[in-house]
């Protein structure tokens, strides 16, 4: 029986370190690749990270779905929720952006009265 723990523990561990390695590098290549974009294509980006929020909000759906349809509240769960909200909180927060953004493009309305 205690070989079967160590093993288990050991899978986890391995699966552990591979997560905190993959989000590492993704923190990095973000990181890299924002800094690389100039200023005056950061607002057009927007409409590509709400794109990417919308499709954290569908995988935040599935998290939260199911953990809950099985009666518990677990862990994954409550994050699930969380991602929900925040991500929904960015997706209104970008399209408030982008549409005041292109409002300065058009310019003023003429009177024609």
């Amino acid at each position: 029986m205690t070989l079967t723990f160590l093993a288990v523990m050991s899978s986890s561990m391995t699966a552990l370190i591979a997560a905190l390695t993959v989000l590492a590098l993704a923190a990095f290549l973000g990181f890299e690749l924002i800094s690389k974009v100039p200023p005056t294509l950061h607002t057009p980006l927007m409409s590509g990270a709400n794109a990417i929020s919308g499709i954290t909000i569908v995988g935040a759906l599935f998290a939260a779905n199911a953990e809950l349809s099985g009666g518990r509240t677990t862990t994954a769960a409550v994050l699930g929720c969380l991602a929900l909200i925040l991500a929904t909180i960015n997706v209104v927060g970008g399209f408030m952006v982008t549409g005041r953004m292109l409002e300065m493009f058009r310019g003023k309305k003429e009177d024609r009265s």
